[in-house]
């Protein structure tokens, strides 16, 4: 290319941004948390997705892959939705403003759907439960569900078809490579 010479606005080189350093927004889940026990002793009805209000400190101890689901609950206070007992450690480099390991968060969701959550979480038996924490092109995000507790033959039943589920995939992977070898 020449001195000089006009080049398009389009076909020059980016001069920084997201897409210049390589990162490219596609939408993919970086996955922070899960409550795989929620899944266990809950039949899963509806989920959303929700963005948490949260501190710097919170968002950088997030970002280490810390944190812990295990006791969290979802509840709608005065027609906003809040999650409790989310455990998010203390940020190793925080100082003074560092945040309370189990503070409640204000969970972001549209009317309509605490409006529907609030309706359904009043039946008998229905809770809502966070399955898990992640980024979402750069943004923290809960996986929140309504949800039915199972009985106990439930989860055994669960667990059952799980394992005979399994047991078959590995039968007929066994039938496949000997196949296949012959």
């Amino acid at each position: 290319m020449s001195k000089g010479m006009y080049v398009p606005k389009e076909s020059q080189p980016k001069q920084g941004g997201a897409l210049a350093k390589g990162r490219v927004k596609d939408g993919k889940r970086k996955l922070v948390a899960q409550n795989k026990k929620a899944r266990h002793d809950y039949a899963i009805i509806d989920t959303f997705e929700a963005g948490m209000v949260l501190s710097g400190t919170e968002v950088k101890s997030l970002r280490q892959g810390r944190a812990s689901l295990a006791d969290g609950f979802v509840q709608i206070d005065g027609k906003e939705a809040w999650l409790h007992n989310a455990h998010i450690p203390e940020y190793s480099q925080g100082t003074w403003t560092n945040h309370s390991v189990r503070r409640k968060r204000k969970l972001l969701l549209h009317r309509e759907e605490i409006d529907k959550l609030e309706a359904k979480s009043q039946e008998t038996g229905h809770t809502i439960v966070p399955l898990a924490l992640y980024f979402k092109d750069g943004r923290a995000k809960a996986e929140i569900a309504l949800a039915r507790g199972k009985k106990e033959y439930d989860k055994r039943q669960t667990l059952r078809e799980k394992q005979d589920r399994r047991e078959s995939d590995r039968a007929i992977a066994s039938a496949k490579r000997k196949q296949r070898d012959a």
